[in-house]
């Protein structure tokens, strides 16, 4: 409470084209990021400064259709007028899709339980110049069935820090994959990853090592071996981040 306006948890879900911003999180050197952005908006349409939280980071050049957001304020204005005058002043490129009053105690990153990415791949002779921010374009033969055989192998809980380009730290790398699903639909490769949690890089990296895997560039059993010693030289290359998206956050 504060000089008598009870303060308002604010939860919204936020859809982005990553493609020309330096990743979601604000930072120091660079403006140019998606937190910061809807910071300004939402200080400039309600006059007041927020610092929002959200379900996790992404980096550059990688999109979201479900990032979850939360936030306190004090205006009362009616939640569908705030989504309505953010949504007037934001870019094109960035959308708030959903908006509601949460309890006090909702924290967008500390309560989700689960999250999945959604890596696109075209694997086709001709590239398509209308998903090229989206799909990573790959025009070589990739053996589905490997990949998917493969895929197999990072369900349940694993160490994986040999896929991660985080620096070492004391923090776990233990992480839970429920599910692992490739579909092809003609030219169209989609990879779902269903996780209690990610590392960083770790969608990109398992990625890039399913798809060289596909390519019979690697072994199957690279993975299992990259599991056990936790050593990032063993795994495949970080895929590109335009073919990423944040799905689903899950509370």
């Amino acid at each position: 409470m504060r000089d008598g306006f009870k303060m308002r948890n604010i939860k919204m879900i936020v859809s982005y084209d990553g493609s020309r911003y330096n990743g979601w999180q604000r930072q120091k050197n660079s403006p140019n990021t998606i937190q910061e952005l809807i910071e300004n908006v939402i200080h400039d349409c309600i006059k007041e400064k927020v610092t929002i939280i959200s379900s996790g980071r992404t980096d550059a050049g990688v999109h979201a259709y479900g990032q979850v957001i939360n936030f306190n304020v004090q205006s009362t204005l009616p939640l569908k007028e705030i989504q309505r005058v953010i949504n007037i002043a934001l870019p094109n490129d960035i959308a708030i899709k959903s908006i509601e009053e949460v309890g006090e105690r909702f924290h967008s990153r500390y309560n989700a339980k689960s999250k999945i990415y959604v890596y696109k791949i075209l694997n086709s002779d001709v590239h398509d110049p209308f998903i090229r921010k989206y799909a990573y374009y790959c025009p070589h033969d990739l053996d589905i069935e490997k990949m998917k055989r493969a895929a197999r192998l990072f369900i349940g809980q694993h160490n994986f820090n040999g896929f991660s380009s985080a620096k070492a730290s004391n923090k776990s790398t233990e992480r839970i994959i429920y599910s692992l699903d490739i579909v092809q639909n003609g030219e169209e490769i989609e990879i779902s990853y269903h996780g209690n949690g990610f590392l960083y890089n770790m969608v990109r990296i398992m990625t890039g090592t399913l798809i060289e895997i596909g390519l019979r560039k690697l072994p199957e059993d690279v993975i299992t071996t990259a599991l056990k010693t936790g050593e990032r030289q063993v795994a495949g290359y970080t895929a590109p981040p335009h073919g990423l998206v944040l799905a689903e956050v899950k509370y």
